[in-house]
């Protein structure tokens, strides 16, 4: 089992941003530890837009201070490469082959519109493991947590 965490920028990071992000994320998962013991983790961007973390549950289990270490590293690179990461008001949704990121107003006008409806696929960051993130994070707006919102 996977514990994951997944952190969405308001923009798409550029090449360098995405090296950077990278290099500074791999060098941190490569000797992370809870209470001494390494942790069996890796990171990962996906479509230039989301930094998934996660760690393997079935060896050492992360603790709040492992986490607090990992947050605190991606506050540092939100400062360095001033970008948004923990911006909960920005809604990731799929336009086409394309991947928008709005203000959480913005979304709402779009629904209303009827430019975003039941079937957009939405992108939902609060899964919290690995099967979750294969079969419920991107998902029809119908069936995330959206809906239940945005009602």
């Amino acid at each position: 089992m996977e514990r994951i965490w997944i952190y969405q920028a308001a923009k798409s990071f550029s090449e360098g941003e995405e090296a950077r992000i990278l290099n500074k994320l791999e060098a941190f998962t490569d000797q992370w530890k809870a209470h001494k013991e390494k942790l069996t983790a890796r990171v990962e961007i996906r479509y230039h837009l989301f930094i998934i973390i996660s760690v393997d549950l079935s060896q050492v289990l992360p603790s709040g201070c492992s986490i607090d270490k990992s947050v605190h590293l991606l506050k540092e690179l939100e400062s360095e490469l001033n970008i948004s990461l923990f911006d909960r008001m920005q809604i990731a949704y799929r336009e086409g082959d394309e991947i928008q990121v709005v203000p959480r107003a913005t979304f709402e006008q779009l629904l209303a519109t009827g430019r975003i409806n039941e079937d957009t696929m939405v992108f939902n960051n609060l899964v919290d493991n690995g099967e979750d993130l294969k079969t419920k994070w991107e998902v029809p707006f119908k069936d995330s947590w959206h809906a239940r919102v945005f009602a």
